[in-house]
Parts: structure tokens; sequence; C-alpha cells
């Protein structure tokens, strides 16, 4: 393994060796930075251009120049980082790159995570469910969504659910129409999705639509817009229902132990509900503390799993911990929402909550749960955008892995053989379906760390996309030149992820071949 990574270090060192000479020299051959200077009507525009001839060192040959940056540039590997200056501004570029990665990884952390996780789901659910309504209506759906402009996706959001949405905040009203085929629409989701005998198409149709319409008609006439969050109530039912769910994913619900230890889990965390808010009441929290409460549950989980035992203490260790962290996210997303009425009646913000341009509201004051209602109001637009573009991909292609993989002869002889269709699944099927996806996952994540640029221009979030473009066009070499150096070198990183994923899912590939 140690000679396959070093042989991967070397050639892609080779690489962006070739890369970065020649896009200095295409992008040296490109820019004009004078260029605002020659139509100047300045009396001493001589002088000026002259100047700048001088700052910038346009009288020495691109090629002496190119080894100028790279000699500093180099100084990264030793701490001391030197990729030049922005001259318009005369900021540094490791500062401008600090401030836009930090941006960048905020806008595409969470839309990445949740279109991966819908879309691999829907996806290997429309496969199993092949040539029914289901599948169908998710062909459909993602075909269209996969040709959709993200320019026109950005702005109707703005339109309809930024602008519609506060409209309708202040002023809740009923339209009961809408609400009806909302929850026919979710009951016939529900029923494509589980499926099974007419009989329970039918009673899983009827459940969805009516607990659909009663939490509808609950929301809109409780005046739980105005003031939402989830409650005691919520977060217990919510916790149970989590820990069946992981449990039958994870080991099936034949695994009474593994089942336990979810179910004490969640018991747990519905236990420490209310102590968890007088914490939060005496406890400063931060970012740190966030992490570190969920460092806590998970251990709290594996810890529980542990001491119930059995044969295989980690299935149940594993189930556990996975309970733990989404019931702890219950409880950090309970306490973030009930800030919600301090944070839309702030003077900046006027009842208008969700935003339509920045990554943050200027002027905006409170504590760290109203800057993270805040930053979740900024970020749902752009993640909504970017979700409904990736996620028709990542259906598109777990579906096709899915279909292939259910027809091969292993799966065949594995349901022969008497083992229950969630075995098929989940501990056959599903590693072979995702080997696909472990060579588009990575490659996709570093392209959005590269940037959205659509995105993050229609949205006004200064990013890696808004620096590149910007520089671009004020003729700015230096912060260029990081910026394909940084997404350069992430690209070849996630190729070298993507190869241990491969050998992670299919032992019989080893990355030391």
């Amino acid at each position: 393994m140690l000679n396959f990574i070093a042989r991967r270090l070397a050639s892609a060192i080779v690489i962006m060796l070739i890369v970065s000479i020649a896009m200095y020299l295409l992008l040296d051959l490109a820019m004009d930075p004078i260029e605002d200077l020659r139509t100047s009507t300045s009396p001493n525009k001589q002088q000026l251009i002259e100047s700048r001839i001088r700052m910038l060192n346009l009288d020495t040959p691109s090629i002496v120049r190119y080894f100028w940056w790279l000699r500093d540039a180099s100084g990264c590997f030793i701490g001391q980082c030197d990729l030049g200056t922005a001259w318009r501004s005369n900021q540094l570029v490791t500062d401008l790159l600090g401030g836009a990665i930090i941006t960048t990884l905020q806008l595409i952390v969470a839309a990445t995570v949740v279109s991966i996780a819908l879309g691999v789901t829907v996806g290997l659910v429309s496969a199993l469910r092949q040539y029914t309504g289901f599948d169908y209506t998710i062909t459909f759906i993602s075909f269209v969504l996969y040709s959709l402009p993200i320019f026109w996706v950005a702005v109707l959001l703005k339109q309809f659910l930024a602008i519609g949405f506060n409209d309708f905040v202040n002023n809740p009203a009923i339209s009961w129409p809408a609400v009806i085929i909302l929850s026919i629409v979710s009951g016939l989701f529900w029923m494509g999705a589980i499926g099974g005998q007419k009989t329970r198409r039918a009673m899983v149709f009827g459940v969805a639509a009516v607990v659909t319409l009663g939490a509808l008609v609950y929301v809109l006439t409780s005046g739980w817009l105005l003031n939402p969050s989830l409650g005691i109530v919520v977060v217990l039912v919510t916790s149970v229902g989590i820990a069946v769910v992981v449990t039958m994913l994870s080991t099936g619900l034949r695994n009474k132990r593994a089942l336990y230890s979810a179910l004490t889990t969640a018991g747990i965390g519905i236990v420490l509900y209310y102590p968890m808010q007088w914490f939060f009441y005496y406890v400063t929290a931060n970012f740190w503390v966030i992490v570190g409460l969920a460092v806590v549950s998970i251990g709290v989980g594996i810890l529980v799993g542990y001491l119930f035992g059995g044969p295989d203490r980690s299935q149940s260790s594993r189930t556990a911990a996975i309970v733990a962290f989404l019931v702890g996210g219950l409880i950090f997303v309970d306490k973030v929402m009930q800030s919600w009425d301090l944070y839309s009646n702030a003077n900046v913000i006027k009842n208008r909550p969700i935003a339509t341009i920045g990554s943050a509201t200027p002027g905006l004051g409170g504590d760290f749960w109203v800057s993270t209602l805040d930053t979740f109001t900024h970020l749902l637009l752009p993640s909504i955008a970017l979700i409904l573009i990736s996620f028709a991909t990542y259906t598109r292609y777990s579906r096709g892995s899915m279909l292939e993989v259910l027809n091969q002869d292993y799966i065949r002889t594995a349901r022969a053989k008497g083992l229950t269709e969630r075995t098929v699944i989940m501990r056959h099927a599903l590693r072979n379906a995702l080997l696909p996806l472990a060579s588009i996952v990575p490659v996709d994540i570093i392209t959005l760390i590269g940037g959205a640029v659509i995105t993050e221009t229609i949205f006004g979030w200064s990013g890696m996309g808004k620096l590149f473009i910007d520089s671009l066009r004020d003729s700015e070499i230096d912060p260029v030149m990081a910026y394909i150096m940084i997404t350069g070198f992430l690209a070849i990183f996630a190729n070298l992820v993507a190869d241990f994923v491969y050998a992670i899912l299919d032992p019989r590939i080893r990355v030391n071949a």
C-alpha cells in the first residue's frame, strides 16, 4: 500500500507541475492587467502604465515569473505558504482563499450529504420496485430535474420559496385543496415505496395520507409556523421510529440485542431531553461544544451496544451509535428551532426569515443558536438548488447499478438458500451496487468544493467559484493559479479516495496491485 501511495503522489506532483506551467503561461497570455489603463484619459497615462508594469513585473518573461511563483508556492509544503497577492485589492491570496473555502464548504456540505442520501436511497427503492408506478414516477422526476438549468431553478426558488413563504408566514392561510392534494401525494409515495400486496398498499396509503393531513392541519391552524419547535412528544415518537428503522436496516429486527440497544439508546436521549435544555441554558454553546456532545453521544451508543453483549457486539454497538447520533441531532434541531421567534422578530429580519442573498445577515446580534438559525436560513435556497440537480444524478446511477446487481447469479443463489430479503439486499446487493458511486461521489464533492459558480453568483455567496470568476475578470493571475492548484490537488485526492473506497466495498480489489 505504501508503494501504491508513493507512486500516486509522485505522479500527482508531475501532473500538477505540468498543469501549473501550462495554465500560468496560458493565463499570462490571455490576461491583460493594463487593459483599463489603455483606454484611460488620464494625462499621466504612460506613467501609470509603466508603474503597473514594474509592479507586476510584466517586463519579465512569463516563464521566469512562473518559477518565481512556483518558488513561493512551494513554501506551502513547509508551512510558509505564499500564493501571491491580489494586486487590485492588495490582499494576500491565502487570506482570500481562507474565507472563500469556508463559505463554499458551508454551502456544499449539507447539500452534498442530503443529495447523496436521498438520491441513493430513492434510486435503490426505485430499482426494487422496477416497472411499478413508483419507479416510473421517480424516473420521470429524475429526468426532469436533471434537465433543469440551475439558474432557472435558483430564480424560481427565490420567487416562490423565499418571497412566497415569507408572505405566507406572516399571514398563514389554509388552502384545503392544496392540503388534500399533498396528503394524497404523500400516501401514494409511501404506498409505492413500501409496496406489498393490495391490502398492505391500501393500508400504507391510508395511514400516510391521514398522518400527513393531520400534520398539515395542525401546523397551519395552531400557529406553529410562527414559533416552531419539535417538543418532547415529537422527539419521543421520532426517536423510537429511528431506533426501529436503523435496526431494521443495520441488523434486522430479529437481532433482539441490537433492537434493545437501539431502543435503550433512544430512551436515554428522551430522558435527557429536559436536562439538555438546562445544560444549554447554563453552558455557552459553540461549534466545539456541539461536536463534543456528538462524540459523547456516539460513545454512549457504543457503550450501550457493548453492554448488551451477544455473539456479535459490534453490530449492537454500531446500531446504537447511529441511533445516538440521530437522536442527539433531533435535540439539537429542536433547540435551534426554539430561537425562531427571537430570530424572526429581530429588527434586521423583520419577519422575513428566508434569505435570498448572502451567507449571513449583516448586523444581526444573538447567541450561537440565533447565528446557527441565520446560517440555516441563508443556506436553505442554494442548498435546495444544488440538491435538486444532484439528486437526479445519484438516483439514476444508483437505480441502474442496483438493477444490474439484482440480476447477478449470486443474488439468485442467496435467495435460493433461504436468506431473508433484507439480508439479500443489505448484505449482498447493496455493497456491490455502491461500487459505481464510489468513483462518482468523491469527484462530485471535489467539483462542488471548487465552487458552485452559478449558484454562488445568483445567491451572492463569496465562495471559491465567485473568487475564480472575479479574479479572472480582474486579470489577477495569483488567485486564479491558487484556485487551479487547489482544485487540481483535490481532484487527484478524490480519485485516490475512490480507489480506497473501491477496495473497501470489493475485497477482490487491492490498492497495491
